[in-house]
């Protein structure tokens, strides 16, 4: 899924840092070119890894501390 292929990216390259706000989702399949629900999915997906945070009403945004990830044997 290039959406979050690239959201996760620009995390990781720090283009989007801790506390800054991800793109809305309107913004994500204007920028894509993909569908709302596409969009959506990939936001859902970074918010259960816990990359993102959502504040209803507000948006999304990096969270301020990453989850560290599974180390190659777990």
């Amino acid at each position: 899924m290039r959406v979050l292929e690239s959201l996760t990216a620009d995390i990781k390259a720090g283009v989007l840092k801790p506390g800054e706000r991800i793109p809305s989702e309107s913004e994500l399949c204007e920028r894509h070119g993909v569908a709302r629900e596409t969009a959506r999915r990939a936001v859902r997906v970074l918010r259960e890894r816990g990359v993102i945070v959502t504040e209803w009403g507000r948006g999304s945004y990096v969270a301020e501390q990453q989850p560290k990830e599974a180390a190659p044997n777990e």
